[in-house]
């Protein structure tokens, strides 16, 4: 019980070192450069008017930053930001309650807005689009609606899978971005951030290569640097150089590419226990005790962008690359395989 205790409060200060270490300005974010014009223009536009932005939708896998702009938008605006996600919306009655509980020019912000019920999803159109709520009152015969006016609200979605949004609701957002992975020289500026708030002595060369291995992604760049740190302190002279930044991430089992132990582990299980491939999305994730929503949504992405492993109508297939990165030879047949 103890030990759990221990555990729960170091998670509890962990994340509150996350929301620290967020940007509050659009100024102060770092990367999607072209993103970042499109929202000047767009706040600077409400502004000017004195109205609340149009609805704003963010999509990219996770970590890179979607929750973070939505509360940019609120204090950009000077307005409260109000947060819930998609799976904590299970009745219509929920989202009634929120919605009925905002002020004027608040942001309302949705995470995994893809995971609404449908019914919920259909409340929550007359809202975006007229700044109303349809309420049914009764049962049956004597059943009707009534038509309650919100105050004019500002909506942030943000989705992992901009595939599961139905079309209606994609359509009633006024701006649509997808966040794409940072490069290394944007994530080094982000670790060195990062290290001035948290006051770690860092040298460039530690944030480097921290960077270089952060799967291009802002929250795993800010995990890698306190795991980092913690190692210095405690192995180390306390100061996050190269060489305690390489024996820092070998001990959490980080590679040079960036790959964790998950990562090889559904490379090993592709190219030694199904040869290479193809091999089923449900096969693979039991093979490496995982979820198949968890091995598509968080560990493919960086793997296929690596160019480590591609998707075919048969299955997974490990790509030359995945043999050479985990230090084996790639049969004969397999480039000619990947194309049949």
């Amino acid at each position: 019980m103890r030990n759990e205790l221990l555990d729960a409060a170091a998670g509890a200060e962990e994340r509150s070192e996350e929301a620290g270490l967020r940007p509050s300005r659009l100024d102060e974010f770092v990367g999607q450069p072209q993103l970042r014009q499109h929202l000047e223009i767009l706040l600077e536009a409400a502004r000017r008017r004195g109205e609340p932005v149009d609805h704003l939708l963010f999509a990219g896998p996770p970590g890179l930053g979607k929750t973070t702009l939505a509360a940019i938008v609120a204090h950009e605006l000077g307005a409260n930001l109000r947060v819930t996600s998609g799976p904590a919306l299970e009745r219509a009655g929920d989202l009634a309650s929120v919605l009925t509980n905002l002020e004027e020019g608040e942001v309302l912000f949705i995470d995994e807005v893809h995971r609404l019920n449908r019914v919920v999803e259909e409340v929550l159109y007359p809202a975006m689009e007229d700044f109303q709520l349809d309420i049914v009152i009764g049962r049956g015969p004597s059943a009707r609606s009534i038509r309650l006016d919100l105050p004019r609200f500002t909506l942030v979605g943000a989705t992992t899978r901009t595939g599961l949004i139905t079309g209606p609701l994609r359509d009633r957002f006024g701006f649509v971005a997808r966040l794409d992975y940072y490069g290394v020289d944007e994530l080094d500026a982000i670790v060195r951030r990062a290290a001035r708030i948290l006051e770690v002595e860092i040298a460039p060369e530690g944030a480097y290569e921290i960077a270089r291995r952060s799967r291009g992604t802002p929250r795993v760049a800010n995990r890698l640097l306190r795991r980092v740190r913690d190692f210095a302190e405690v192995r180390a002279d306390g100061v996050v150089s190269e060489r305690a930044a390489k024996d820092g991430l070998a001990l959490f089992e980080v590679d040079h590419a960036g790959l964790d132990k998950v990562d090889r582990a559904i490379l090993s299980a592709v190219c030694q226990r199904f040869g290479g491939g193809p091999v089923g999305l449900s096969t693979l994730a039991i093979s490496v005790g995982e979820a198949p929503e968890t091995v598509e949504d968080v560990y493919e992405p960086f793997l296929l962008q690596l160019g480590f492993l591609m998707r075919t109508p048969r299955g997974r297939v490990a790509t030359p690359a995945a043999w050479a990165h985990l230090g084996l030879t790639c049969p004969e047949d397999r480039p000619a395989a990947l194309f049949e």
